[in-house]
């Protein structure tokens, strides 16, 4: 017996021995670790909500906002339902019963059922007190003028993360660094506590689009796909003196409200992301050269040699035939010929330095994603007839906003500007700074004199000899040139019969313009030439525009347009 007690006694005190270890160990050795678990369990790290920021127009009009929606989640230490309620809920928000009972029986505590739900569904769900399914607060991107502006101003995903436009490119700025807060919950997981005193906004962005000027490209670009049955279009006005873009649309376009409705081609931006041939557009770098290099006069006589040239064993016409023509005329007149000639005086490396002095074959560095350079070959590659097909606007392709660019420095004086859609942005200390831009505007690359005579020149086109009366502005001079060019089929390599690209690029007033504006309309149906289809499209946007912004009209002036026609190898048309 004696052995018996001293035996359980033994067995005991080993006992409190191992278990006064173990608390040792516990509190002792291991306190900290076992502090911190019990913090993990206890506390909860929350993010701090951010708000995204809104976006303006250059008026301070609203074009993107938040809006409170609630989304639907599944707790599933709480849920107690019925597969009844369950079904019920089901109807309510839209999602499968089936889809529903697996998240239930899945491995994850909380999933979220359904994001940002509309109001009515929201009150159905209230009234029903369900126990594990609740209801957050999440704001949610709203674009308050559906699709316009939409390739400026982009689209966010359902975390409200920005994936195309302005909402990509200054997403940081848009949702500032929110942090972490800290809250306390319950054994099953309910926080004791929660506030939204811990919320940040983040920067509001001013753009430099004007909302009104916007409205009125968005309604005649469709009005012109409507009326020549086009695959699609592109219009841009700018601010020649800033960069700044005061408009911007596209055809096909899409509502960011619900982007994911759209396809590829309906979000693509093609004012940035599409090149093509420029046509007769493109004369404006060999007409430049040749007055900046002196190497000829505004009156000087240039023989056309009846409409035909050859170059590198290619004979290149023009579309109606030329004798003799001034430089004026040739500009006046577009002769593929004359052009040619002239660009030969200059020689590949001054025609290429000329080509990337305007900014082709570069990025604009505007502030979009997705821009690309265009493309233009180094003189080392071009081949014998490249001297006369690149000066006519072949064998180089351009992006709209980079043509629009090349004139707008004409419009400008000669000066070098970044196009831009951001003007501001203001963060939320109230603190206030502009984009920084690669060219200002102070850096002049063209000279006062050739500035003049390209002025004369884009200005007689709608005299006697002109081709572009239907871009004519009622009260104000406009210049500007068209072009309408083949496009280039690869399947048979060769250009095409039937698709074309018809373009106009001007600004008005002439001598002091308040704007320049391009127009590319590409695969119209019934018409072709640059002069019939996108002209009129640039008088519209212009006359409007110009009443929109109180500009008066020029008194005693009549109103004119130069256009210049498109010409090419062999019979390729002339607009």
């Amino acid at each position: 017996m004696n052995r018996r007690f001293i035996f359980i006694y033994g067995l005991i005190f080993v006992g409190f021995f191992v278990l006064l270890g173990r608390l040792f160990d516990i509190m002792v050795l291991k306190h900290d670790k076992f502090v911190k678990k019990s913090e993990n369990q206890r506390l909860a790290e929350v993010d701090v909500q951010v708000r995204r920021g809104i976006i303006l127009d250059r008026l301070g009009r609203r074009l993107a906002v938040n809006l409170e929606n609630n989304s639907v989640y599944l707790d599933k230490t709480n849920y107690n339902e019925s597969d009844k309620r369950l079904q019920e809920v089901s109807n309510i928000i839209g999602v499968s019963f089936e889809e529903l009972s697996a998240e239930v029986r899945g491995k994850k505590n909380f999933v979220w059922l359904k994001r940002k739900i509309p109001i009515e569904e929201t009150d159905k769900l209230q009234e029903m007190r369900l126990s594990g399914i609740g209801l957050t607060a999440e704001p949610k991107r709203y674009y308050s003028l559906g699709s316009m502006a939409a390739h400026v101003i982009g689209f966010v995903n359902i975390d409200n993360k920005g994936l195309e436009g302005v909402e990509a490119v200054y997403d940081r700025e848009l949702v500032e660094q929110g942090g972490k807060y800290t809250v306390e919950k319950d054994a099953r997981g309910n926080t004791f506590y929660n506030t939204n005193e811990n919320e940040r906004t983040g920067s509001t962005i001013t753009l430099t689009i004007d909302q009104g000027l916007q409205y009125i490209v968005e309604k005649e670009l469709d009005d012109t796909m409507e009326k020549w049955h086009a695959a699609a279009a592109t219009a841009i006005m700018m601010d020649p003196y800033t960069g700044e873009i005061l408009a911007l649309s596209n055809r096909p376009t899409f509502d960011p409200n619900s982007p994911g409705k759209y396809g590829p081609a309906a979000r693509r931006n093609r004012a940035i992301t599409d090149f093509y041939e420029p046509g007769s557009t493109f004369k404006i770098v060999t007409a430049t050269g040749v007055l900046e290099e002196n190497l000829t006069r505004p009156d000087e006589k240039i023989d056309c040699l009846g409409g035909s040239i050859e170059v590198g064993g290619k004979r290149i016409k023009d579309a109606h035939p030329h004798g003799v023509l001034t430089f004026m005329e040739v500009i006046q007149k577009s002769s593929n010929v004359g052009t040619i000639k002239l660009a030969m005086r200059l020689g590949k490396q001054r025609l290429y330095n000329y080509i990337r002095n305007y900014g082709f074959g570069e990025k604009s560095g505007i502030d979009l994603p997705g821009e690309v350079s265009g493309r233009l070959r180094k003189p080392e590659r071009w081949s014998g007839v490249s001297i006369g097909c690149i000066p006519i606007g072949q064998e180089v392709a351009v992006t709209p906003l980079q043509m629009l660019t090349a004139y707008s420095i004409v419009a400008n004086g000669g000066y070098k500007i970044s196009p831009s859609v951001v003007k501001e942005i203001v963060m939320g200390d109230g603190k206030a700074y502009s984009v920084k831009k690669r060219y200002d505007g102070s850096e002049q690359v063209i000279s006062k004199k050739t500035i003049d005579i390209l002025k004369k020149a884009f200005t007689m086109v709608t005299e006697e000899g002109g081709t572009a009366t239907f871009a004519r502005v009622e009260g104000n001079l406009v210049a500007g040139k068209t072009g309408t060019a083949q496009i280039y089929d690869r399947a048979h390599g060769g250009y095409s019969h039937t698709d074309f690209i018809s373009s106009f690029v001007g600004f008005v007033p002439a001598d002091k313009p308040v704007f320049s504006i391009i127009v590319v309309v590409w695969k119209p149906r019934g018409a072709i030439y640059g002069g019939v289809v996108a002209g009129p499209v640039f008088k519209n946007i212009a006359t409007k525009a110009l009443t929109y912004l109180n500009v008066p009209k020029e008194e005693k002036l009549k109103s004119t347009t130069l256009v210049v026609e498109n010409e090419s190898i062999g019979k390729k048309p002339h607009n």
